[in-house]
């Protein structure tokens, strides 16, 4: 619960951050109002850490980058247009922009951008109330409009106006607030959400870029599920990503299995806690998230009712990754995230195998070289799927995973699984055969591969006998 003698004090030790009183006295000393404004006001109150220092201000951007420049050693004004200036102050990257007054013209998300004159002005027109409060500066004064406070009290988000007005001025601000109730642990204000859904069809307008922006934002925060809901309860996520409201399978009362919506749910949260706990300190990894998300959305397109009872997915995860690769390309991810999801996607079944009965050591260099740099977050996916609450069953998969990663350990001691290769290159494969660049000098360096995975390493004179053998066994 907010503490506001605390919050106060903290708002204090904000002004007086030497970024923030560096810029206060020059603006001061020019004749300008200027003050800290939303996230970094919000954090000071909740006594979260504070990032990326925003400003607003009633000085036009010349203005702005006339008082910077003394105080920085750096300065950008490629959002000039927008009445914003960057610059670097004591080593920190900031931003300061004019008091806006922006109109929408209801089909794009891009503002006429107007300047305003006050800083209520400037705050009303901000995502939501608690975004929506300024620390004046070198003054110590907090400027709340719209009551932003108490919402922070009460743990609600809610929009400065009308939210179909702000919704329908910008519509990535619906993808904001499940983003901002993962992040913040808010509720969402009964009236804002209705009109999420209300308006979910208006996302249409903001470009997929944005969307992913917003989306990865979203898997990064600390409980991404919240927000999932969100998205999912409110029917948003049918506009851009509708595979994972469609895991919500309809239960037919002779054919049961377990809910692939709660259970993918589950797996987001379980494969989160294995990530702090192999890694802890560092950054979320965003694509082992949306791989645990979507590990199943297949489930639905391959579904099989069986005669008795069964429900069957077959080839699930085959299917699940393709569906993932051209979601993710529709939205404009990077080619090392699409195809670090769709992977992990179509590899997580694999260990179940191992389950059933004990690999080969061919079997365990194969499933590390389908894995490649992935292993580590294949470990977590698969790990993090088993969601049984069969106690016997999980204890079992849990010691043969724990059997496969130690395996794994030891064959990498022996043979530096990491870099298998034929113990015969291109050159030499050429060499010994007599045949010039070509399709043959594929398949033997195929063939050379299937024997380094199968039998080890014997050494480069048996791998060049049996070479040849097989060129005198194919004619």
């Amino acid at each position: 619960m907010l503490n506001m003698a605390d919050g106060l004090s903290r708002l204090g030790a904000l002004a007086e951050d030497p970024v923030v009183r560096t810029l206060a006295d020059a603006f001061t000393a020019a004749g300008f109002d200027l003050a800290v404004v939303g996230g970094p006001v919000r954090d000071a109150l909740l006594g979260r850490d504070t990032h990326d220092l925003d400003f607003t201000t009633n000085a036009r951007p010349d203005d702005i980058l006339r008082i910077v420049t003394p105080v920085s050693t750096a300065q950008w004004d490629i959002g000039r247009a927008f009445g914003t200036i960057g610059a670097r102050v004591r080593g920190e990257q900031v931003e300061i922009t004019t008091y806006r007054a922006d109109s929408y013209d209801g089909k794009t998300r891009k503002p006429t951008v107007e300047f305003g004159d006050t800083i209520d002005g400037d705050l009303i027109r901000r995502d939501f109330t608690v975004n929506a409060m300024a620390l004046q500066v070198p003054a110590v004064k907090l400027i709340d409009p719209t009551g932003g406070v108490e919402d922070l009290v009460a743990g609600v988000l809610r929009t400065p106006t009308d939210p179909r007005v702000s919704f329908g001025d910008d519509p990535l601000r619906m993808l904001r607030a499940a983003r901002f109730s993962a992040q913040l642990g808010f509720a969402i204000d009964p009236g804002t959400f209705d009109a999420i859904t209300e308006l979910r069809e208006t996302l249409s307008i903001v470009s997929p870029e944005r969307i992913q922006s917003e989306f990865v934002r979203l898997m990064g925060t600390a409980d991404p599920v919240r927000g999932i809901r969100v998205l999912v309860d409110s029917g948003l996520i049918e506009e851009f990503l509708p595979e994972v409201s469609a895991l919500r399978l309809e239960v037919d009362e002779h054919h049961h299995h377990k809910d692939v919506y709660e259970h993918s749910l589950t797996v987001v949260r379980q494969a989160i806690e294995l990530e702090h706990s192999r890694h802890p300190g560092e950054a979320p990894d965003v694509p082992l998230r949306i791989a645990a998300l979507l590990h199943d959305i297949g489930k639905p397109r391959t579904r099989k009712l069986e005669p008795g009872g069964a429900v069957t997915f077959h080839h699930h995860d085959v299917v699940g990754a393709r569906m993932a690769r051209k979601r993710l390309q529709s939205l404009r991810f990077d080619s090392d995230t699409t195809d670090a999801v769709a992977t992990l996607i179509e590899l997580h079944l694999r260990f179940f195998g191992y389950a059933e009965g004990a690999w080969t050591d061919s079997a365990v260099r194969r499933y590390v070289r389908d894995a490649g740099d992935l292993l580590e977050r294949l470990h977590i996916l698969t790990r993090a799927d088993v969601t049984t609450r069969n106690k016997r069953k999980a204890a079992r998969l849990a010691a043969a995973y724990d059997d496969i990663e130690r395996r794994i350990v030891e064959l990498r001691e022996q043979e530096e699984l990491d870099a298998i290769r034929p113990e015969l290159d291109g050159n030499e494969i050429q060499r010994i055969l007599g045949i010039r660049p070509g399709r043959e000098v594929g398949e033997a360096y195929r063939f050379l591969l299937d024997l380094r995975l199968d039998e080890g390493v014997i050494g480069p004179d048996a791998a060049e006998q049996r070479l040849r053998a097989w060129w005198a066994a194919r004619g």
